[in-house]
């Protein structure tokens, strides 16, 4: 089983910054394409970025693409999500998940395991 753990969420005014992580444990972390997602009150989840199993290759959503930055460490087996300028529309639970193919990566049915979600909030 793998387990995914978020930290890092919380209020930041627009403009700002915040640094999400997730730590994976239970298999090799290298086994997998890991994905953030995010999803809003009354909304369905939302893709954000994916990464590929070396963070040779990474992928977003058009709305951060220029803002957000996602990238892992293998060596510590987290993957992260560094949010800058961040605008009220981001404000959503944001939760990680590990996949085992970069195939339809946006698509939250392919990943196999989440984490609990973090809650990010970005005040006007």
């Amino acid at each position: 089983q793998v387990q995914l753990v978020e930290s890092g969420g919380g209020l930041v005014q627009a403009g700002g910054s915040l640094r999400l992580s997730c730590t994976v444990s239970g298999r090799t972390f290298t086994n997998y394409v890991m994905g953030w997602f995010r999803q809003a009150p009354g909304k369905e989840r939302e893709f954000v970025a994916a990464i590929s199993r070396s963070g040779g290759s990474t992928y977003y959503v058009d709305s951060v693409k220029g803002r957000f930055t996602i990238s892992r460490d293998n060596a510590k087996n987290t993957v992260s999500l560094q949010m800058n300028s961040l605008k009220p529309e981001d404000t959503a639970v944001y939760f990680c998940a590990a996949g085992s193919s970069l195939l339809q990566y946006s698509t939250p049915r392919r990943y196999d395991y989440w984490g609990q979600g973090t809650q990010v909030t970005v005040s006007s």
